[in-house]
């Protein structure tokens, strides 16, 4: 069974190209953390997404995707926002939008602790306020929306893969969280 999400422009790369161009290229992507603030502007919920992986075992991630030929930062973050969260999640992006990290993924073990074994990706870590109603889809089983404490807590840091769970905590060290 593939769990993975179709690409909605199938026609940048065809798969046999991009599995050649993962082989010599870093891939450009995009990362959003959704969360929900309070009315200071203080972050209350952060929502992560449960999937399955080829295996079968069930993972926590985030909105993620790849920046395809010709579009802006702010085109690809709402593309994948809709894609992953539905239409009417109301994402709440600044004017000017700035990663609050640039994370580097590898095939194998590296000094970021990040990895993704299809590719070497480089990603711009997002924190995306949302407003509107999230609703999971494509390859997503449900959206859950954690406290950051229970966003931080070691059971739920274990359900990421790839070491995605050292982005939430820089995410919430970036917006002044501190446990």
């Amino acid at each position: 069974m593939n769990v993975r999400t179709p690409d909605p422009y199938p026609g940048w790369l065809s798969d046999e190209d991009l599995y050649e161009a993962r082989a010599r290229l870093p891939m450009l992507y995009v990362e959003a953390i959704p969360v929900r603030l309070d009315p200071l502007g203080y972050v209350t919920e952060i929502g992560l997404l449960l999937t399955a992986d080829p295996e079968g075992r069930m993972l926590r991630t985030f909105v993620s995707g790849r920046v395809v030929y010709r579009e802006t930062i702010r085109a690809a973050l709402i593309r994948h926002i809709e894609k992953d969260l539905g239409p009417m999640a109301m994402p709440q992006l600044p004017p000017s939008p700035a990663p609050f990290t640039v994370a580097e993924y590898f095939p194998s073990p590296s000094e970021t602790g990040l990895t993704d074994e299809r590719q070497h990706a480089v990603a711009m870590a997002y924190i995306v306020p949302m407003r509107g109603e999230c609703s999971p889809r494509q390859d997503a089983l449900e959206l859950t929306w954690l406290t950051p404490e229970e966003a931080l807590s070691p059971n739920i840091q274990e359900e990421f893969a790839g070491g995605r769970g050292n982005l939430v905590r820089q995410a919430l060290a970036h917006v002044g969280y501190i446990r």
